[in-house]
């Protein structure tokens, strides 16, 4: 058996790497696609065009602008004088608008009813609340720095520690999202492709016919795009480290075995959709299947904890949101010992359960 099944790895091994632009699919598209996402997908509100038209005796709403144009949040939005800061924001000319009190905001302040009016395009009702606090804390710091007033005191004080991503990057969040969905990508589509692709030339009957045993086919099929994805791992991890900053704080030892868990369920997901399809367009139309709602489901985008019971219950048998929740505690947190075993062993046995069908369904398609 070993040495017929080595034959096989060797057939597609060379089958699945001597076009270039399968290498370059394999190896470079990963990478690039990284960079990409985690550059595009941030849940930080940048770039919104604030409008105000201080006097030229209004010092602190020419301060609280000024700042929040310095803060790079917010740009200089356009406008005369005496245009409607209402007709602005609706007109899409401005996002934001900071309307000062009749006389001017720091004569308000001097009376001791300092009213800033603050106009938001709420169209998008996270970038609204993000706006909103952002002119209020650059608010507040310009009247303790400026003026030297502190906040009245409370009996109660809170002091805001945030741990694992205190400068509250997102990529930090995003990027091990952004990998887990590429590996998931690569292994389903590759290895839901390389069964159907045999039908589809016609060289499956051929295959069958041989004196080969399905447990050397199946084998055969599915490790050479196992060896591949373990070796995107590292590829993918350097350029989230290295490009994005992510840090490591875990072992890698620890994220190399969940991740060579997590592989062994896609793989399985992808073999147990090539034995279900009769050609390779159906085969890949089935990944993409999978995969929307695998990665709406995974936590990566939304949270888990928002969603309906029925769909939260739907996300426990995802193998991303498993993987998923892996990467971010291992990469961010260091790897809390139980909750890394629970979920590596969630995958194996999602990745045992999977092959025991494709085994099953591939039998069923010889007869």
């Amino acid at each position: 058996m070993m040495r017929t099944l080595r034959a096989f790895l060797r057939k597609e091994f060379k089958q699945a790497l001597r076009d270039p632009r399968m290498r370059i699919l394999l190896f470079i598209t990963p990478m690039i696609q990284l960079t990409l996402f985690g550059l595009a997908l941030s849940t930080d509100i940048k770039n919104v065009d604030l409008w105000a038209q201080p006097d030229s005796n209004d010092y602190l709403l020419r301060r609280i602008y000024d700042r929040s144009v310095e803060s790079q949040w917010f740009r200089s939005a356009s406008g005369d004088h005496n245009v409607d800061p209402f007709e602005l924001v609706r007109s899409g000319k401005a996002d934001a608008a900071l309307v000062s009190p009749p006389g001017g905001l720091s004569r308000a302040v001097g009376r001791g009813a300092g009213d800033l009016q603050l106009l938001v395009n709420s169209m998008n009702v996270l970038e609204a609340q993000a706006v909103e606090q952002y002119v209020r804390n650059i608010s507040n710091a310009v009247i303790e720095d400026d003026l030297h007033i502190k906040r009245p005191e409370f009996p109660i004080s809170f002091e805001v520690r945030v741990l694992y991503n205190p400068t509250l990057e997102t990529a930090f969040f995003m990027v091990p999202g952004v990998m887990c969905m590429l590996l998931s990508i690569t292994t389903i589509i590759l290895t839901g492709m390389s069964l159907t692709r045999e039908k589809e030339v016609g060289t499956f009957e051929m295959l069958i016919s041989a004196p080969v045993s399905a447990t050397e086919v199946i084998l055969g099929k599915t490790i050479p795009y196992l060896v591949l994805g373990i070796v995107q791992i590292p590829l993918v991890l350097a350029v989230a480290v290295f490009g994005f900053g992510v840090p490591m704080r875990g072992s890698f030892a620890v994220l190399l075995v969940a991740s060579v868990a997590f592989v062994c369920t896609t793989v399985a997901i992808g073999t147990l959709i090539s034995t279900i399809a009769s050609n390779q367009q159906q085969s890949t139309m089935g990944g993409f299947l999978f995969l929307f709602p695998a990665i709406l489901l995974s936590g990566l985008m939304f949270p888990i904890e928002n969603m309906p019971a029925p769909m939260m219950w739907a996300s426990y048998v995802d193998p991303l949101t498993h993987y998923l929740a892996l990467l971010r505690n291992i990469m961010l947190k260091g790897g809390e010992g139980s909750f890394v075993v629970k979920h590596v062993l969630i995958l194996i046995g999602m990745a045992v359960l999977l092959i025991l069908a494709s085994f099953r369904r591939f039998r069923t398609t010889l007869q």
